[in-house]
């Protein structure tokens, strides 16, 4: 297969991995404290790079000079997963979804200030544009509960915080190592909130194989997506994200029977559109 085709491919899966995260964990959360299932996903996770990664990498995988940005790095995940529940907990799967989607805006503006790239008119066209977008999600007397919109806007800032931080650690930190700390600090660090929100009750058996299928779905999302842009230039995978909003569309509708309303669904539009834009003309390095 060619290879760039192959990238493509192993993209559009995980898109679809971490849209049936987020539409499991929406069906678990009326049972149990969204703490544990978070905590779940990063153990499940933690698990699968011990027993695929580690024999390989050995110490490379833990070893690192700069352990504090790693570990803030990884808080900003767990920041991103504890908030993008809460909004699922009151928002549909889509519009959660669309509003996530503002990360890419927000990364665009704090590149400035954080890592000192410039910030172009059109970045800042886009950032209005996709907030315009969100406004309509989130209009007086729309379906959309207040909280549940700030919510899903924390949860993207984190997310830009953890981009940002990325890009940062990137020229120092393999792939790899990154993602096994975001998993081994998520474990650790949520492994303190279980005796607060745990209840003693125990998941059935259906219900245990779906939350271990959280950390599957989010591990392996993660390890495709590495390998889909080992494979494909960013420039061509970065656009095909947006197939994540589909996904969102198709599960909440065939598993919760939601479909979002015709101002909701330009919302999302907006939102894409303003997103792609970036995706598609920014500029990919500065002169």
């Amino acid at each position: 297969m060619n290879t760039k085709l192959h990238g493509i491919l192993l993209f559009l899966v995980a898109t679809l991995l971490f849209s049936l995260h987020d539409a499991t964990a929406k069906y678990l959360i009326p049972v149990f404290a969204i703490p544990l299932l978070v905590w779940a996903r990063y153990v499940v996770h933690l698990v699968i790079m011990l027993l695929a990664v580690a024999p390989g990498m050995g110490r490379a995988l833990i070893v690192t000079k700069r352990p504090w940005l790693m570990t803030f790095r990884a808080l900003t995940l767990v920041g991103v997963s504890l908030l993008f529940q809460n909004a699922l907990k009151t928002l549909p799967l889509a519009e959660t979804t669309a509003i996530a989607f503002v990360t890419p805006l927000l990364v665009a503006l704090l590149a400035g200030p954080l890592l000192g790239e410039k910030v172009r008119l059109a970045s800042w066209l886009a950032t209005v544009a996709g907030f315009c977008g969100v406004l309509l999600i989130a209009r007086p007397g729309g379906v959309v509960a207040g909280i549940g919109v700030a919510y899903a806007l924390g949860s993207a800032l984190c997310y830009a915080g953890y981009q940002i931080l990325t890009r940062k650690l990137s020229a120092t930190e393999p792939a790899m190592r990154q993602l096994f700390y975001t998993a081994l600090v998520g474990s650790i660090t949520l492994s303190f909130a279980i005796p607060s929100y745990w209840s003693g009750q125990m998941p059935t058996l259906s219900q245990g194989l779906l939350i271990v299928s959280l950390g599957i779905n989010a591990g392996v999302g993660h390890f495709l997506l590495i390998r889909a842009f080992r494979e494909t230039p960013a420039s061509t995978l970065s656009p095909l994200l947006y197939i994540q909003l589909v996904w969102a569309m198709l599960l909440g509708l065939i598993v919760f029977g939601q479909l979002p309303d015709l101002p909701t669904t330009i919302g999302m539009a907006i939102i894409g559109t303003s997103c792609l834009s970036l995706a598609l003309f920014q500029p990919r390095a500065e002169v």
